[in-house]
């Protein structure tokens, strides 16, 4: 399928009511509930390999997983936060804005300095992070729980650097890639506005 198909179906999942992970409908406890929270809301799933699909094109190669280990670093932090009870204004707005914004730094393949992409994706780790911690339970294993949506979100970020590293070859796919996720992260945007 066209890359540029996909906006319509990624367009009409975004409006769906599972579209944000953070419904409250589903169990969070241990490692299997953490593994899978990334997954269940379209906001997570495509931050996550947006991280991976931006890293490969702008990182060197010798530093291409800069990107995604200080995104899972402060995603943990961020995690500890919202477990702890700390408010973090406007974290699922955020959350949407980083879609919008990694969507459109993958189409443009947008080079920054290491500082600035390491920064930018810090600061949208900390939101996605939180998320996933505030939804945990008082009686939930936290630390079971963090190393489940951890590791889920290295696998999300390995999936869209292999995702980057195959569409690099294709320019329009990869761009098109990028404004899909830019064009669903809008939508997500206007629900949480």
């Amino acid at each position: 399928m066209h890359p540029f198909r996909w906006l319509g179906t990624a367009s009409l999942l975004a409006l769906s009511p599972v579209a944000l992970a953070h419904t409250g409908a589903h169990p969070v406890g241990g490692f299997v509930s953490g593994f899978t929270h990334p997954f269940l809301g379209t906001d997570h799933l495509l931050a996550m390999i947006a991280v991976g699909l931006w890293a490969v094109a702008v990182s060197p190669r010798r530093r291409v997983w800069l990107l995604p280990l200080a995104f899972m670093a402060v995603m943990g932090l961020g995690g500890w936060l919202g477990a702890a009870g700390i408010p973090l204004a406007y974290t699922e707005t955020a959350i949407a804005a980083s879609v919008v914004l990694l969507g459109l730094l993958v189409a443009g393949k947008v080079r920054l300095s290491q500082f600035t992409a390491v920064s930018l994706v810090s600061l949208f780790a900390l939101f996605h992070g939180h998320a996933h911690g505030a939804e945990i339970g008082a009686d939930a294993e936290l630390w079971a729980y963090a190393a489940g949506f951890i590791t889920a979100t290295g696998l999300l970020h390995l999936t869209g650097a292999i995702l980057g590293g195959w569409l690099l070859a294709k320019p329009a796919w990869y761009r098109g890639c990028g404004l899909v996720m830019g064009a669903t992260g809008l939508a997500l945007l206007t629900q949480t506005l």
